[in-house]
């Protein structure tokens, strides 16, 4: 299997995944999920504490792993967030405030690392990990169907249309990330030998897959208008229903959610 594929989210496995997996997570009413996640961004958004993120973090693991999932798989897939995350923050993390545990000369002035740096790391890494983790996971345990009936029902028009045909058009943007990426491969580059060599490589890749994009979205519109497309697609699969449990469960992390944003306090 080809290295640089084995780290992209394949999104055909994800569909798979989502329609015939068989855990009890796939019984969860896919409203909880979607609630959750939501809880999800609103306490990370607000919580600074590495020990916190660390014992969320936790909890998605073992429940992604009793879901019967790969953690192995899991971990190539975090390979891009990773290094977009310490791409970017890695420059925010020299010369905070406390005392330096690095110091790097560089002509006029010099670079420290300290520990409040080195926390800033872990915590936006956990971060991003705990969304990456549990996105997968909805995806995973949730079919198809009943996620475009969720986005059709939340978003108004033209959201939902947009928010619809975004989920089927990243199936063709990860198509095209994959080509440049070979095209980077066959030229002698490589992820963690380009990032070291030549920091602009990311910045070259996407901002290409940006533009190619444009030119993929004009031929998916006209394919979808050739047949009969009148900028409507409706879904109204029924979605099952939060059983009394999942009640519970949103109830409790709905109080823990919004006292933690109210007072900033983590307990």
């Amino acid at each position: 299997m080809d290295v640089l594929n084995d780290h992209l989210p394949d999104l055909n496995l994800i569909t798979w995944y989502a329609e015939s997996n068989r855990s009890f997570l796939s019984r969860v009413s896919p409203w909880t999920k979607g609630i959750t996640l939501v809880l999800l961004v609103l306490l990370i958004t607000v919580t600074r504490s590495p020990l916190v993120l660390a014992g969320v973090y936790a909890a998605i693991l073992i429940i992604y792993k009793i879901a019967g999932f790969s953690l192995r798989q899991l971990s190539s897939w975090y390979l891009l967030p990773i290094v977009f995350v310490v791409s970017i923050i890695g420059i925010m993390i020299w010369n905070e405030p406390g005392p330096a545990l690095i110091s790097i000369p560089l002509g006029l002035t010099t670079l420290n690392l300290s520990m409040n740096g080195l926390v800033l790391l872990i915590t936006l890494a956990l971060k991003t990990l705990i969304m990456v983790t549990y996105s997968l996971l909805f995806l995973m345990t949730t079919r198809y169907l009943h996620l475009t009936t969720m986005v059709y029902r939340v978003f108004p028009d033209p959201l939902n249309q947009i928010f619809l045909m975004s989920y089927r058009f990243i199936f063709l943007t990860l198509s095209l990330i994959t080509a440049l990426l070979k095209s980077v491969q066959s030229r002698g580059g490589g992820l963690i030998q380009s990032a070291r060599k030549q920091g602009t490589i990311f910045a070259e890749i996407f901002g290409l897959v940006f533009i190619r994009s444009f030119d993929q979205a004009e031929r998916v519109n006209g394919a979808m208008r050739a047949r009969g497309y009148s900028g409507q697609y409706r879904a109204l699969t029924p979605v099952p229903a939060i059983r009394m449990p999942e009640w519970i469960f949103l109830l409790c992390a709905c109080v823990a959610v919004l006292y933690v944003v109210a007072t900033g306090k983590i307990w």
